[in-house]
């Protein structure tokens, strides 16, 4: 974060009106310069007026002195220097006291006003003292001489302090204007900055949904069926051997596509980061992930077949049916579609085992519809055999991959006893 606000703002510590205590020395000495000059040129002017002469000193003492209030009242400093002009007196208050008026905020008309009034002062005061000169026989000049003295004398003491104080005027607006625009940029930045990291954590934490989603999905459905397999292995063991073997095969081949299926996943998350593996940003999670769907990663609708058969080997009685013309999606849709069907006959397996199940499976003109919908088990507590625990995110999980599609899910148990879950999910 820069400091020029900062600065410009600590550099304010001078004294009454001034910003800097540089400044006051600089106007205080200015003062004193001013008042010595007024007093030594109110001498000749007691003399002509025929006043004592050191009333003249303190006349011309007071006039210059306020020179030090120029940056507070520029305006009265030229309206002095104005009316000591006929007395020839505050040259130095003249020039001073226009280059500060021209150099503040006031508008354009009164500086032209006080300036125009200090030229024509000028113009007339250097107009009699030459031509009174002239007259006496100081000078022995042409007539031209008076208009030309006039009008130089009075453009060269009112010309270069009024441009002069303009410029540095302009200059000095520019430069804070520059100054509040870029501390607008530093706060717009900082601002940024601080909605660009709040927005980081957001894709962060979306990400790490995602991730603990897709695990939930790998995972639980395999050793779900593991687990009843493992049940129906326990209970044939012993009077049927050979169903036992199959059994047990069954849940090898399992154990054997979940870790296969996990490797995957946390190969895809290691590769998309190598560079940056000290530093995993959510920006490269996100990439990650969307280059997997984008390459087909994940499963499909054409893998119903074997999901469905998965789980009637463990027992389930499952009925298929699908309405429509078959035909391909995009990856995340199929993905998605897999999974809620995945999901919930997992769920059966859980909290309904034995049950029998329905999964209706409809493609659309412009959507895909897919529907679970298990019987009420044949026996209450059979799903407690099998010691499934459940930790409520997979009706969740299904909600959040549909939602984020823009499609509908709803969920809930039918009038019968059993549960459904429908999906709707749109086809582009």
């Amino acid at each position: 974060m820069t400091t020029t606000g900062e600065e410009h703002a600590t550099a304010r510590g001078g004294p009454l009106w001034w910003g800097r205590r540089r400044s006051a020395v600089l106007d205080w000495s200015l003062a004193v310069v001013s008042a010595a000059e007024c007093a030594v040129e109110g001498v000749p002017f007691a003399r002509d007026a025929g006043i004592p002469v050191p009333a003249g000193v303190v006349f011309g003492l007071l006039a210059g002195s306020v020179l030090v209030v120029r940056r507070q009242w520029p305006v009265a400093v030229v309206l002095v220097s104005i009316a000591i002009t006929p007395a020839q007196m505050g040259f130095l208050m003249g020039i001073v006291g226009l280059y500060t008026l021209a150099a503040s905020e006031l508008p354009r008309r009164i500086i032209g006003a006080l300036a125009g009034m200090q030229l024509v002062g000028t113009l007339i005061v250097t107009f009699v003292r030459v031509r009174q000169d002239m007259v006496r026989g100081d000078l022995d000049l042409g007539d031209w001489f008076v208009p030309f003295a006039s009008i130089a004398t009075s453009l060269g003491l009112t010309a270069p302090p009024v441009l002069l104080g303009l410029y540095v005027g302009a200059r000095r607006r520019l430069m804070e204007s520059l100054r509040e625009r870029a501390d607008s940029l530093e706060r717009e930045l900082q601002l940024l900055a601080e909605r660009a990291e709040e927005r980081a954590e957001w894709a962060r934490n979306e990400e790490r949904t995602r991730i603990a989603r897709e695990m939930h999905d790998v995972v639980a459905h395999r050793v779900s069926l593991m687990v009843v397999h493992a049940a129906a292995l326990q209970a044939v063991a012993r009077k049927d051997p050979e169903k036992a073997v199959r059994n047990a095969a069954l849940v090898g081949d399992m154990g054997r596509q979940a870790l296969t299926e996990l490797r995957e996943m946390l190969g895809v998350l290691r590769s998309g980061d190598g560079e940056r593996r000290a530093s995993v940003s959510s920006v490269a999670v996100t990439e990650v992930v969307a280059r997997a769907v984008e390459e087909g990663e994940g499963p499909c609708l054409s893998e119903l077949d074997e999901l469905i058969g998965q789980s009637a080997a463990a027992g389930m009685v499952v009925d298929l049916s699908v309405e429509g013309e078959v035909r391909g999606y995009a990856p995340e849709i199929e993905q998605t579609a897999y999974r809620v069907v995945q999901e919930a006959l997992t769920n059966v397996h859980k909290h309904a085992a034995g049950a029998k199940t329905h999964v209706r499976l409809a493609h659309r003109v412009a959507e895909i519809a897919m529907q679970v919908e298990n019987e009420p088990p044949p026996e209450v507590g059979s799903a407690s055999s099998a010691g499934l625990p459940s930790g409520g995110n997979g009706l969740l999980g299904m909600k959040e991959r549909v939602v984020a599609l823009g499609g509908v899910f709803v969920s809930g148990p039918t009038d019968a006893g059993g549960f459904r879950v429908s999906a709707v999910i749109p086809a582009a």
